[in-house]
């Protein structure tokens, strides 16, 4: 089955969001589990909740994707900031257990100068902190471009903090295809060699989800610019590879590229049209 589907707003509610991806021939989605730019999270409103739920069942969607906060940094410097990812990450994680087959995805974070490595283990200690054995949601670290002090802009930074996480079998990776390209690994002409590297340091296994988004800067511009898909430095043909490879054709795709619902819907049909 290929899932494909593209970032929705929950403005309107759940249920309008699974209206939503149908009406755009997508069959998954993802959605901020709260204001990207704030702190608050609306109250769950359980009937809207048990629609979506009747709709994406229906119609076979694959996992859906909660995206956290572009707020949340887990590993900063200021200890107000930390404590404050760490309760929208609990909080977060809880209100997940409601909705099924779903993941939580979450940027690493930037360790604004204490470095990669306190960083690293501050992330880890942070999961540990808040993900149990019995938790249904898997959290998802999403590979970044390297913009600034960001963290996880490496598989070897992203192996080390899976490498501190206790409960490894609720952790895994979103691959975002502009943030690999932007840190320097070459998807467009080498992405088996990338592949294989990830087996290597991170472990295929690990790898849930795959934000495909074109890019548009050059490899190793570490500047995180998405394009629309066929349009970047990444290319249409380079896409076609990432959909199609054996390593990746199973896994849930998710567009996060400058586009309104129009353009979104066309870019999944191109996309489904390129499946082989």
């Amino acid at each position: 089955m290929f899932y494909i589907g593209s970032h929705l707003s929950t403005s309107k509610g759940y249920a309008k969001m699974a209206e939503t991806a149908l009406s755009i021939s997508a069959n998954t989605f993802q959605f901020f589990s709260r204001n990207p730019r704030g702190s608050k999270a609306k109250k769950i409103d359980e009937d809207d909740l048990n629609k979506m739920i009747y709709i994406i069942e229906e119609n076979n969607f694959g996992p859906l994707l909660a995206h956290a906060p572009y707020t949340l940094n887990p590993c900063s410097s200021t200890k107000k900031v930390r404590d404050f990812a760490s309760q929208v990450l609990k909080e977060d994680l809880e209100k997940l257990e409601l909705f099924p087959k779903t993941y939580y995805n979450f940027h690493p974070g930037s360790h604004t100068g204490m470095g990669a490595q306190k960083a690293i283990e501050i992330i880890a200690n942070q999961l540990n902190g808040v993900m149990t054995s019995e938790m249904k949601t898997t959290v998802l670290l999403e590979t970044m471009a390297g913009k600034g002090t960001e963290v996880g802009r490496s598989f070897d930074e992203i192996a080390d903090i899976i490498k501190r996480v206790n409960h490894k079998e609720k952790i895994g990776v979103c691959m975002d295809t502009c943030h690999v390209h932007e840190a320097g690994y070459d998807i467009v002409n080498n992405l088996d060699e990338v592949l294989e590297e990830f087996d290597e340091k991170i472990g295929l296994k690990y790898l849930y989800a795959v934000h495909l988004n074109d890019s548009k800067n050059k490899i190793g511009a570490g500047k995180d610019r998405h394009e629309k898909i066929g349009k970047g430095k990444i290319g249409l043909d380079a896409i076609d590879r990432i959909i199609n490879h054996e390593k990746l054709r199973d896994l849930p795709f998710y567009l996060e590229t400058p586009n309104e619902l129009d353009g979104y819907k066309r870019e999944i049909e191109l996309l489904k049209s390129l499946r082989k």
